[in-house]
Parts: C-alpha cells; sequence; structure tokens
C-alpha cells in the first residue's frame, strides 16, 4: 500500500501516516486515567487528521475513541467479526463498519488499511493483536510503525518482559527497536512519524504478500 503524506494543519508538517490502526478492548478499565488516554488518543488524530481503523466496538475503549474521532470529522473504519456484534455493539455504530467472518480475517483486514499501529491498554486480545504486528514487522510482512501508549506504566511489565528477552538472547537488539512507546498521544504519534525500520527482516519485504493475509482467512471460511 502506498504511503499517505498528508498535511497536519497544525503546524504545517508532512504527516507519515493517514490511516492509524488502534487495538483497544471493550472495557475501560478501572480507574478514569484509561478512558481520559483514549479520548486524548482520538483528540490527537482529530489534531492531525488521521482516520481510524478499529475493532468496530462501541463499548469500553473501542466505544470511546471511536466516537471521538468520529465526532472529530475525521474516518472511522470499524472491523468486528459477526460473533461478536451483539456483545461489542450495544447502541448505534459509529462509522463504518466491516463485518468479516472471524478473528483472523478481522486482523488481517485491519492490518491491510492501515499505515500505522498503537495499542491502548487492553486485555488478552489487545495484546495478542498487538504482539501480532510486532512479529510480522520483525518478519518482513510489513514496515509500518508499531506503538504502545503507555499509560500510567500499563505496559511497563510486558516492555520489561522485551528487554529481558533481549538480555537473554530470543530478541535481537534492533528488532526491539520495533515498539515505540511513549506515556501519551502527543509523544507518541510523534515518535512514530519519527520512526525510521532499521532492523533486519527475517524474509524481504517484497517476498510477503499482504493480501494474502487478507484472502487466506476468506478463503476458509464457511459460506
Amino acid at each position: 500500500m502506498a504511503e499517505n503524506h498528508n498535511t497536519d494543519n497544525t503546524n504545517n508538517q508532512p504527516t507519515k501516516f493517514k490511516r492509524v490502526c488502534v487495538f483497544c478492548g471493550s472495557n475501560t478499565g478501572f480507574r478514569q486515567v484509561f478512558s481520559d488516554a483514549a479520548i486524548d488518543l482520538g483528540n490527537e488524530l482529530v489534531k492531525r487528521k488521521m482516520d481510524l481503523v478499529y475493532g468496530g466496538g462501541s463499548v469500553g475503549l473501542m466505544g470511546l475513541i471511536s466516537r471521538r474521532v468520529y465526532d472529530g470529522g475525521c474516518h472511522v473504519l470499524g472491523v468486528i467479526p459477526r460473533a461478536l456484534m451483539p456483545i461489542e455493539i450495544s447502541g448505534e455504530t459509529v462509522g463504518e463498519v466491516r463485518v468479516v467472518a472471524d478473528m483472523h480475517e478481522r486482523k488481517a483486514e485491519m492490518a491491510r488499511e492501515a499505515e500505522a499501529f498503537i495499542a491502548l491498554p487492553g486485555g488478552y486480545g489487545t495484546m495478542e493483536e498487538m504482539l501480532e504486528v510486532i512479529t510480522w514487522a520483525q518478519l518482513g510482512i510489513h514496515n509500518k510503525p508499531v506503538g504502545l501508549l503507555n499509560v500510567d506504566g500499563y505496559y511497563d511489565c510486558l516492555l520489561l518482559l522485551f528487554d529481558n528477552g533481549v538480555k537473554e538472547g530470543f530478541i535481537k537488539p534492533s528488532a526491539r527497536n520495533i515498539v515505540v512507546s511513549a506515556p501519551n498521544a502527543e509523544e507518541l504519534l510523534t515518535k512514530m512519524e519519527q520512526f525510521t525500520s532499521s532492523h533486519q527482516h527475517v524474509a524481504p519485504h517484497e517476498s510477503w504478500q499482504m493480501q494474502q493475509l487478507v484472502e487466506y482467512p476468506r478463503q476458509q471460511s464457511v459460506q
């Protein structure tokens, strides 16, 4: 997918990407700081005129950020498996909703549509989605920036685990740099726009076909 060099009218600087996939949960967490972070990220995307790709739910942090971006005038694309629609959507849907067959197709479709990835605090699903796109970056399937919004140190333990993986020889130091992290949305997006991929891919980027990741689950789904 070709890069979309948009212009941010707030500072007249070219932006590196236009569509951001945000991984986040259908819960808000116990503390207000997490809801505030989702809204703040939504505000920052609107300020930079960046569109949102997300998991399609209208509850929890998904609902907060999608409504903020949509109300701010940017495009919102939600990708949701049919089986999760009654669970993750309550009330009106937000923006464009694309219904897919299963979780594999959801992740592939979100990856294909987005030009960068951000994980808000979340549970197993959020972490699994984020770790998969990190792995894809390591393999060379994509070269898009991956960011962790480390709200109030939520991801400190995970980042330490990554560091320990380097120390113990399971993660190459250059691959550790795939993950960009920051405590707030403005700093994170700035870092991601300045990001340059420097790690050595397991396989050349040209040898991977992102379209295959999208078509495979479609071919396997029951008609």
